[in-house]
């Protein structure tokens, strides 16, 4: 598999799109050309290119959103592989040009395809697809590291050192590794091993220290009503995903996951296939079941035998009493003035240090701030003018009380801009919560440094972590309407 060309865009916030890497690579271009034959389609101009794909996307021309070539029903759009088509003599097309878009930027990349044009392909006949994505993904998790929160001066400093990365990873458009979150490193030297099967895309065994690196993320979402006629929902989803770096054949693992006394017993508990043996009382709690406090409650145990390339072990859900922030959110209609009032208390629980902690207030329906006389009991208020949104940044810490407050009024001035939101019209809106919190999770699973068991003669180094984060976290006025469930949230 190889690579024609890579572009990155970057849209952060308030700023113009932009293109901000683009790289191709002559000698597959040159390959492209003899496959194709009479067929070939050249790729244009960075800037034609950056064109054809926000409009694509849907990230140019917002007033316009309808658009022939991209909306006709006519056509059928098979993201993440776009068709884009160049206005040329011979109106060419370039497919399947491969697009994700994550945080602040997009990246994409033209794959060279190793088949005839027409008939078309099916995308699920074509290797180049997938390991295109692969590599897209890779550059995406080096550019912005796993979390979602973006780092304006990180990104910049990655995409610097984006040429030297990619002369290791993909030298010559053709890929063998993808880049790890963090500096460049040495490169990989292709080596034999009889009993190890290789990926495609990944030419050369892991060369140095060995290590086998267990990550525990759990994620929780919540629909906070602030009305005792309206129950509120919250659950939590929990992965773990490995990693193993060894020279060689790899090694048998068993990973354990260990529960607090007092915890809740896994629930919905989903394997990799690559674990060898597992007991039939793990898998046996269900969500959907009534709970029964007999149910398995650990430790849970996970034998298996690792792939190449890092994976999911294992996912699960888990019943908590309470979400870890409770809020009350209240907006208030006063002739030409919004009166806000928002309460925010971390629970007892929840271990009060966060990697990052923001409550975005929209008013998507309002017309354009004007007077924005709010103070907050502890952080900082920033307002977007151009997304009508106040961002309240919590900051890592909150006060010894576990409780931040705030209050004050909103009028605005001005045309109203953009379409509407049903969401948020009249007294409906809500507060939509972002935060991390390293070294915690909400059920209290933990992975215990010394529990995880490499069955191997050489010494491995074993690194484990965990951390708590929010997906969907909502905050609904209690004052007004909100869209209501009144069955389980589903992941």
């Amino acid at each position: 598999m190889s690579v024609r060309a890579l572009w990155i865009i970057s849209h952060e916030k308030g700023e113009h799109l932009s293109l901000r890497f683009a790289r191709r690579f002559a000698t597959v271009e040159h390959r492209a050309k003899i496959l194709a034959g009479s067929s070939y389609t050249a790729v244009p101009e960075d800037n034609t290119v950056l064109q054809l794909l926000l409009t694509e996307l849907g990230l140019s021309d917002p007033d316009k959103p309808f658009v022939a070539l991209r909306d006709d029903c006519l056509y059928r759009q098979r993201s993440p592989a776009l068709e884009l088509r160049v206005d040329s003599p011979g109106k060419g097309m370039l497919w399947p040009v491969l697009a994700i878009s994550h945080g602040p930027i997009t990246l994409a990349c033209l794959p060279l395809v190793d088949a005839p044009a027409e008939p078309r392909p099916a995308l699920a006949s074509l290797l180049s697809v997938s390991q295109g994505l692969t590599l897209l993904a890779g550059l995406q998790t080096f550019l912005l590291g796993s979390g979602s929160k973006s780092d304006t001066e990180v990104l910049a400093s990655r995409l610097a050192m984006l040429p030297s990365v990619l002369l290791q990873v993909c030298p010559l458009g053709t890929p063998l590794d993808v880049p790890l979150p963090g500096a460049p490193s040495t490169p990989t030297v292709p080596t034999h091993a009889e009993n190890q099967k290789q990926p495609a895309w990944k030419t050369g065994l892991h060369r140095g220290r060995a290590a086998v690196n267990v990550a525990l993320i759990e994620t929780v979402r919540s629909m906070q009503y602030g009305n005792r006629s309206r129950q509120d929902l919250w659950d939590v989803y929990g992965t773990v995903t490995c990693k193993c770096e060894v020279e060689g054949v790899l090694p048998n693992v068993m990973v354990t996951l260990i529960l607090p006394p007092n915890g809740s017993p896994l629930q919905d508990i989903l394997v990799h296939p690559c674990v060898t043996s597992l007991d039939s009382s793990i898998l046996s709690a269900s969500s959907v079941d009534n709970f029964d406090g007999s149910a398995f409650s650990g430790p849970y145990k996970f034998p298996f035998s690792p792939p190449l390339e890092p994976f999911r072990l294992c996912s699960y859900t888990s019943q908590v009493p309470v979400p870890p922030i409770l809020g009350s959110y209240q907006l208030k209609e006063e002739e030409t003035q919004l009166r806000v009032s928002v309460t925010l208390k971390l629970h007892e629980s929840v271990k009060n240090s966060f990697e990052y902690c923001e409550a975005h207030l929209p008013f998507f329906n309002r017309d354009q701030f004007g007077v924005v006389d709010v103070k907050v009991s502890s952080g900082q208020l920033d307002v977007s003018k151009e997304k009508n949104l106040l961002v309240w940044g919590l900051g890592q810490k909150f006060p010894k009380s576990r409780e931040v407050t705030m209050e004050g009024k909103i009028s605005f001035s001005g045309p109203t801009p953009g379409p509407t939101d049903p969401l948020c019209t009249e007294l409906t809106a809500y507060i939509k919560l972002y935060f991390k919190v390293p070294d915690m999770t909400l059920s209290g699973c933990s992975v215990d440094q010394h529990s995880v068991q490499v069955y191997s003669s050489s010494k491995q180094r074993i690194i484990t972590s965990r951390e708590l984060q929010s997906k969907e976290y909502f905050i609904w006025n209690s004052t007004g309407s909100a869209p209501v469930s009144s069955g389980q949230m589903m992941l």
